[in-house]
């Protein structure tokens, strides 16, 4: 394999359009940077101006394996490093992560037109605080005595897996590599990442940087396309433990190769979050929690977004014009200026997807499109993938607005008058990711918060994943849990039993 020298900056850079240049058309493999096998490349898109900024590598099973098997040579070694100190290297990942902050935020705003202020430097700041929460976690990796005989000294021990596949999805691709390969290393485990193809870069270069401090083949990273390269990897036999976030459709695949192998798997599925709005709620409290939680900032764009808001029918027609009147507000541009609140859909087949969701909503007899802020007016911006965010009224349970994830900017409002007809409506759905309730009566919002079916719920506020707070649904959600100590004991261990008879 021939390696490509190092033609990265040492320091944070402040061009985030020549660190793509300096990025182009590589993998990081073996603690070094290396073209496709093949030789093929793809173009990286920055989707506010439809210029290309980069090249990525185009991985088949070839680059995979090199992947997996330096990675499975290097956690041989990986293991046996006392889990205090593999911590302490995380640790210092996440001052590293820290001081590139800024640089990382600017680097995933051109790749994936989310606003820098609103959205992609906050990204950024949350990668740093996981390595760092895991980091403190490698005494955690505990064991037990058991009592089973006098005789016998009975213990528990926590063991790495081995080769961890770690598919991440393009939305928040740097948090959510984190929330996998943060507690992975710290457990023992080596890593082989499958990035995104619309967001190759921002994951590349914090394998890049890792490397800095971690041995050689710990954490690897791979670049193509689903079929070509996350399916070889996935099968890969050295590979023990799949964690994966994305679609259903594609986590149901995933699912049934790791079954064939009998290996444990992670996956996140999305989501089609509830909001439920009663009347008692603070209402310019709740007006601001109903725009963080739709993620308007990220243009809709996530698993936890508030797509579906039902408000109480006693303050519906003013929360809805309240909603209006807060998004007309958000200025949509240039996701590398400072005064953008919001940036561009990713990709041009995500953005036809959301606009046929539009259409049929608009189409739909007796709903009405509430069509908020405003395209941006820069030459420059022109070809971007732009689209104004809309707020649906008037529409039933049962439109697929409702009941499908657009993964867009468009929100279905609904007015409701009895407490167990919302919950009935709530948990009418396939997914069970997150859910949040608004109200100043805790009797009721905790009460229903037991019975959203739901893996995270939250009561007069929607923060997106935290570290330290279990996160994962149920349904077609997912299934395990990331950001939290038990995750990775659960989901990056296993636990062997050793027996000594003293008799």
């Amino acid at each position: 394999m021939l390696d490509t020298p190092l033609k990265t900056p040492e320091a944070p850079s402040t061009d985030p359009f020549a660190l793509a240049k300096a990025l182009s058309g590589v993998h990081f493999i073996g603690g070094r940077f290396v073209p496709a096998r093949s030789g093929k490349t793809f173009p990286v898109v920055n989707p506010a101006t439809g210029a290309e900024v980069a090249t990525a590598a185009e991985g088949d099973a070839a680059d995979v394996d090199a992947a997996v098997q330096d990675a499975a040579r290097a956690q041989k070694a990986w293991a046996k490093v006392p889990a205090r100190k593999r911590g302490a290297l995380v640790h210092q990942c996440a001052a590293l992560l820290k001081a590139h902050a800024d640089e990382l935020g600017h680097l995933i705003a051109l790749e994936t037109g989310k606003a820098l202020r609103t959205e992609s430097r906050v990204e950024a700041n949350v990668v740093a605080d996981i390595f760092e929460f895991f980091g403190g976690l490698g005494g955690e990796l505990k064991g037990e005595s058991v009592p089973f005989a006098p005789d016998v000294l009975s213990v528990t021990v926590r063991e790495p897996l081995g080769v961890v596949g770690a598919i991440i999805p393009w939305n928040v691709p740097m948090l959510l590599m984190a929330l996998k390969i943060a507690p992975a290393l710290v457990a023992g485990n080596t890593v082989v990442v499958k990035s995104a193809e619309e967001a190759p870069l921002a994951v590349l270069r914090i394998c890049e940087l890792l490397n800095r401090i971690l041995p050689a083949g710990c954490f690897n990273m791979v670049s193509g396309f689903g079929p070509e390269c996350g399916a070889p990897l996935v099968e890969h036999k050295l590979v023990r433990k799949v964690t994966f976030t994305g679609s259903v459709e594609t986590g149901k695949i995933v699912a049934r190769t790791a079954a064939e192998k009998l290996i444990p798997l992670t996956l996140e599925l999305g989501g089609k979050s509830p909001m439920i709005v009663f009347a008692d709620c603070d209402f310019d409290k709740t007006v601001a929690g109903a725009l963080t939680s739709m993620r308007f900032t990220r243009q809709g764009q996530s698993c936890t977004a508030a797509s579906r808001i039902y408000v109480e029918r006693p303050i519906f027609d003013r929360f809805v014009t309240a909603m209006k009147d807060a998004v007309n507000k958000m200025v949509m541009g240039d996701p590398l200026d400072e005064k953008t609140d919001i940036g561009t859909i990713v990709s041009e087949g995500q953005l036809e997807k959301v606009k046929a969701f539009i259409a049929e909503g608009t189409a739909t007899p007796g709903a009405t499109a509430h069509v908020c802020s405003a395209m941006p007016t820069d030459p420059a911006l022109k070809k971007g993938l732009f689209i104004q965010p809309v707020i649906f009224t008037g529409l039933t349970g049962q439109s697929r607005l409702v009941r499908e994830e657009i993964f867009g900017p468009v929100t279905v409002m609904q007015p409701f008058d009895d407490a167990e007809a919302v919950l009935a409506e709530a948990n009418d759905s396939d997914y069970g990711l997150a859910a949040s309730l608004w109200t100043n009566n805790l009797k009721i919002g905790l009460d229903l918060a037991h019975r959203l079916e739901a893996g995270l719920v939250q009561i007069n506020q929607n923060l997106v994943v935290q570290a330290n707070l279990s996160y994962g649904g149920v349904k077609s959600s997912g299934l395990g849990k990331e950001a939290s100590l038990e995750a990775m004991l659960e989901h990056f261990t296993h636990k062997k039993t050793i027996m000594v008879n003293m008799g």
